[in-house]
């Protein structure tokens, strides 16, 4: 992994699916769905494959691009 980054956020949550087109992991939101069929996401410690998962201050997003900590 490449280390921690942080991602801040502007509301209350944001979607992992946004989440994933904001860090820049994808280029448009409806590549979302097959990258995390096809790819290892955890969010918190534990595995995660639904785009719609809301990403609250804290939250820690694991991937192969490295981890990630959502701030608020």
């Amino acid at each position: 992994m490449n280390g921690e980054k942080q991602i801040k956020i502007t509301g209350e949550y944001i979607t992992l699916g946004q989440f994933l087109k904001f860090a820049r992991i994808i280029s448009q939101g409806g590549e979302a769905k097959f990258y995390l069929a096809t790819r290892k996401v955890l969010v918190n410690g534990e595995p995660e494959a639904r785009r719609g998962r809301k990403l609250r201050d804290g939250d820690v997003v694991e991937l192969d691009e490295g981890r990630f900590v959502i701030k608020q």
